[in-house]
């Protein structure tokens, strides 16, 4: 490849293979329920397009995303099938809903309704998954208020109460205290629903933990997000089931440097060096999702081995100490984070959690297909 068309290394490798192989592990552990995989947030910066298209092709039937906006572009991508709008919609996006079949959460009454006037206009009907608050506290009508809304939502046309969820305030185990009062909550009202003949079709409450190992969550859909893209919701649950990482963001050296003892690197001066030593520049920075906080803290991977970040990561580019590592060369690849470098070791370098890091690979990050 000629000068002329290089392009910027900095890059997202998506595996689709992966990410399919999950989609089915996930299946197999869900049983008898379907799977409502989900591609919120660009597919949790894996790309909303791209994985929505792999996991159209691998067999996935429902996806659930964070807006309206969302929605639109994974229909306009092709995908068919259930979307459901985890976060609400707007009036600004009632179109938006119609015209892209999409299916809103909702908690209240009032955008039902006027969801079902814009469905009338268009001669369609809208499906609406409710939503209950259990104990996150976040979004959500009370147990003991959802029968009387399902019961007025079935008197309204335009409309069709497809579905019935609610959301565990722990995102990273089934065994706490508070997610078994949520379940039990959750239940009865299901229950109570039932008896009242007023239980839509669809219940679904399992995140991915709740997917692996709380099979009494599971009911019609399990909702995976972080287990799906190869990234265990805790390290207590590593082993119970197979994943593997999906994204490998990964760079390559652009210039490298000889400095001697007492030179210093980046902005601040932050790291001296306590030797003679090999400086190698990467293009990546924190507006590509690099975040700041990983100055001195870090290590990617080059040539199989781990090197540790040098100074301060700035907005494009970062520095990193190649002195133990012999024939580093310019064009050589660095991992950041995937196969040597788990996600998960990164984040609690900086004491957060792999879904923040994975969500906030920049926008100028091409995501690509990993090759085979």
């Amino acid at each position: 490849m000629g000068p002329e068309l290089q392009a910027r290394p900095t890059v997202a490798e998506i595996d689709g293979r992966a990410l399919v192989d999950n989609f089915a592990e996930l299946g197999r552990l869900a049983g008898a329920a379907g799977v409502l995989p989900v591609v919120k947030s660009d597919a949790y910066g894996h790309g909303l397009t791209l994985v929505g298209r792999l996991l159209r092709d691998a067999g996935a039937e429902r996806f659930a995303v964070a807006t309206a906006a969302e929605g639109r572009d994974l229909r306009a991508a092709g995908v068919q099938g259930t979307i459901v709008v985890l976060g609400g919609v707007y009036p600004a996006d009632h179109t938006t809903v119609v015209e892209s079949r999409l299916a809103p959460v909702v908690w209240e009454a009032e955008t039902p309704r006027a969801l079902a006037a814009a469905a009338r206009a268009a001669g369609r009907v809208v499906s609406l998954h409710v939503k209950v608050d259990t104990g996150m506290s976040r979004l959500g009508i009370a147990p003991a208020d959802a029968t009387a809304l399902l019961a007025g939502l079935a008197e309204i046309d335009g409309i069709t109460v497809e579905g019935l969820l609610t959301h565990f305030c722990n995102a990273e185990s089934v065994d706490g205290p508070e997610t078994r009062r949520q379940l039990a909550r959750f239940t009865e009202l299901v229950r109570a629903l039932e008896a009242a003949r007023l239980r839509p079709r669809f219940v679904h409450a399992a995140n991915s933990a709740a997917t692996l190992v709380a099979p009494a969550a599971h009911f019609d859909l399990v909702r995976p997000g972080i287990a799906l893209y190869g990234i265990h919701p805790s390290p207590e649950l590593r082993d119970r089931v197979r994943l593997r990482p999906v994204m490998r963001f990964v760079t390559r050296v652009i210039a490298l440097r000889q400095i001697a003892a007492g030179d210093a690197v980046g902005y601040g001066s932050t790291f001296v060096a306590p030797r003679p030593s090999v400086i190698a520049t990467l293009p990546v920075g924190y507006a590509d999702g690099y975040p700041r906080a990983l100055s001195g803290r870090a290590q990617v991977s080059l040539r199989g081995g781990r090197v540790p970040i040098a100074g301060r990561v700035c907005m494009d580019q970062i520095m990193i100490d190649v002195t133990d590592v012999p024939g580093v060369a310019i064009g050589d690849e660095v991992e950041l984070w995937g196969r040597d470098v788990p996600v998960e070791e990164v984040a609690a370098a900086i004491d957060t959690i792999p879904y923040e890091l994975v969500t906030r690979v920049g926008a100028r990050v091409p995501r690509v297909g990993a090759e085979q």
